[in-house]
């Protein structure tokens, strides 16, 4: 069994040609937009009270995202050959591995943000357990303990010596048989994750725009630039989502199976998945950019705080006042509608 698992993936000679060129200069770029926007976000989001579950999960994506944008360096000196035995080695065992888990973090984050949504838009008069404060970060904790416990094995079973074929090494020759197998199970784990966390997301925000929509015509509002801004809040996350990491899983299963099942006939193709894999992997990648996004459209004190900083003046006294404060009691339709336009569902 051992030289089945093992001798697999390793008589593949893989052509690097593109991606030691093309991706670490990819690489390059997103690390540097990256690291700005993601201290920016830290440094904004950590001086913010943690008063809604809303924003414990939004520190925690700022967190998995820094973290990830810190393995990007390592992956561009790895792609582009640089010091590359040791380095390589380095990277498959523990930068590879904290860079997927971070994203899986994330995934996982953006799922509980769009649940939390939910839950406001729908009952904007009262509170469920899971809008509770510690609630939110009982079930943040789990993420990260659950998921970094899971990833443990790939460090533990790629003890393997290192396996340089035609001056390239594959990360799947430094496992062994057993982790070979886990890497393979833990794999379809994270498409269970992913495509469970969609399906979480896509029914959430199916009953999101049913009750935006019928709040949005009991509000008699007809302002058409109103409405665009209703649908860039409602679908900010998920289209965030579904653009970054989609195509990689779409890709991640096959990839996967010729890492370690397939023969080496099949070396084309296995250099051709390695590519697209690659591509997508950066698109993926590319989520440590667009959160940013997500808090700006949907944090009124994180874009305030932003403007400021840019504008390099002091917001007005009341800028800080809680955005859920409220002198009135307007009807449940025009509570609803407000919730979305102006960010009172967040924080």
């Amino acid at each position: 069994m051992n030289g089945t698992w093992s001798n697999t993936s390793a008589t593949c000679l893989r052509d690097t040609s593109v991606t030691a060129v093309v991706f670490p200069g990819l690489y390059s770029v997103l690390f540097l937009v990256a690291l700005v926007l993601n201290c920016l976000a830290a440094w904004i989001f950590f001086s913010i009270p943690s008063n809604s579950t809303f924003v414990v999960y939004l520190k925690n994506v700022v967190v998995a995202d820094l973290l990830m944008t810190l393995t990007i360096p390592l992956r561009v000196l790895s792609d582009a050959g640089v010091g590359y035995g040791h380095l390589k080695a380095f990277h498959c065992r523990y930068s590879a591995v904290l860079f997927y888990i971070t994203m899986y973090i994330s995934i996982l984050l953006l799922g509980l943000i769009s649940l939390d949504r939910y839950l406001k838009i729908v009952r904007p008069f009262g509170k469920c357990f899971l809008q509770q404060v510690r609630v939110g970060k009982a079930l943040s904790w789990a993420v990260w303990v659950v998921m970094l416990s899971l990833a443990l094995p790939n460090v533990i079973l790629s003890d393997q010596k290192p396996k340089i074929l035609g001056g390239k090494l594959k990360c799947s020759s430094m496992k062994s048989a057993a982790g070979l197998l886990w890497h393979e199970g833990f794999g379809y784990f994270c498409q269970v994750v992913f495509w469970g966390t969609l399906a979480l997301m896509v029914l959430c925000y199916t009953f999101i725009s049913k009750k935006v929509y019928e709040s949005y015509r009991a509000s008699k509002s007809s302002s058409k630039a109103a409405s665009r801004r209703t649908k860039a809040k409602v679908f900010v996350v998920v289209g965030v989502f579904f653009v970054c990491f989609a195509p990689y899983h779409f890709t991640r299963v096959p990839y996967t199976l010729t890492q370690t099942r397939s023969s080496a006939s099949n070396c084309r193709a296995q250099n051709a998945l390695y590519v697209t894999k690659e591509a997508t992997l950066w698109l993926s990648a590319t989520n440590v950019c667009l959160d940013p996004l997500i808090y700006v459209f949907l944090c009124r004190v994180f874009r305030r705080r932003v403007t400021a900083a840019l504008s390099r003046k002091l917001l007005w006294p009341g800028a800080m006042e809680s955005p859920t404060a409220t002198s009135t009691q307007p009807e449940m339709s025009q509570i609803v509608f407000n919730n979305i336009m102006s960010n009172n569902s967040s924080c």
